[in-house]
């Protein structure tokens, strides 16, 4: 007992999570900010549309974020909060392409990706320690994203 944190889980394995976690809340930080700037400066023929699409994603991306610190929290350790941090770790690249709505669509397919790819690994590590609440986390922001993946493919005719 003396190896386990206050929810129960492994000291050492949930500090390994948690450090996954806080690579992901720095991915989803930069898309996020991303998906503003595609909100804010798309131009063109399907402004109406995507200016639209764009405030959904960034409003729940915004929500997920929140959701990861929170995990990090109640595993017992703290989320990164500095942009600089963010940044260096993030895999998702800051946009310079945020008027042209095709770009902007790519590289949101790109940024959920990225993104599902560290889920999973997430995932995995989670099942393994018996950790229900990140395993839960995880399992819906995949089932999400892959039906998001699948829309965004549906409009650039992919």
């Amino acid at each position: 007992m003396a190896n386990l944190n206050r929810i129960g889980l492994d000291t050492d394995k949930s500090k390994e999570l948690a450090d996954l976690l806080n690579d992901l809340l720095a991915n989803y930080s930069t898309f996020y900010q991303n998906t503003r700037g595609y909100h804010w400066n798309i131009q063109g023929d399907k402004f109406f549309e995507l200016h639209l699409k764009f405030e959904e994603l960034y409003n729940d991306l915004f929500l997920k974020i929140d959701e990861v610190a929170e995990r990090i929290l109640t595993l017992g350790h703290v989320p990164q909060h500095k942009f600089t941090d963010y940044l260096d770790k993030s895999e998702i690249p800051e946009s310079n392409e945020v008027t042209n709505g095709i770009k902007a669509i790519e590289e949101i397919l790109e940024a959920f990706k990225t993104l599902l790819t560290k889920q999973r690994h997430i995932l995995d590590l989670s099942a393994d320690i018996n950790d229900e609440g990140t395993n839960a986390q995880m399992s819906d922001y995949i089932r999400e994203q892959e039906k998001l993946v699948w829309m965004y493919s549906a409009y650039l005719n992919k």
